[in-house]
């Protein structure tokens, strides 16, 4: 939905609109688990979105990205992290391992992180895999103790899809 357009003073200049088109709908799927919401990349920086999936029911969304050497260090746990507990869901981003001799650097670090924002797998920056148990009484635990998503005021403000 959100194309990667950026120009970091001292790091990466990359403009996906160059080559991609934007999505326009949100995906969250039904599966014989639970429903899993799907974003891409870039996506995982706009809380909204997530928040919307965790309101049209997701109980783990799946991120493919490949954040760089300037934006990964900082910004990929970090984000992981907050969007996992923000919307007390289990959230998975996976990488490429970082290959020196390609010409983009992904940072790498694939990963899951549960609903109280704490990984429960996690690799590094090279070719692995990640093995995670998501256990869906946790998500239900966490929201019936820390009711945030009952506790939005939407006679403040609302976040609705279009």
């Amino acid at each position: 939905i959100h194309l990667f357009d950026i120009d970091i003073k001292g790091g990466i200049r990359f403009k996906e609109s160059d080559i991609l088109g934007r999505g326009h709908q949100i995906t969250v799927v039904d599966t014989e688990f639970c429903r899993i919401g799907i974003a891409i990349c870039y996506d995982m920086r706009f809380p909204e979105l997530m928040r919307l999936m965790a309101l049209k029911g997701a109980q783990l969304i799946v991120v493919p990205g490949a954040f760089n050497m300037t934006t990964g260090p900082a910004h990929w746990d970090l984000t992981m992290r907050a969007r996992a507990l923000d919307n007390q869901i289990y959230f998975a981003a996976v990488s490429p391992a970082r290959n020196l001799e390609s010409p983009y650097h992904a940072y790498g670090h694939s990963g899951v992180v549960n609903p109280w924002g704490a990984f429960c797998g996690k690799t590094d920056e090279t070719e692995s895999m990640v093995l995670a148990t998501v256990d869906l009484e946790q998500v239900r635990s966490i929201r019936s103790q820390l009711p945030l998503l009952q506790h939005r005021r939407e006679d403040v403000y609302k976040i609705e899809e279009l």
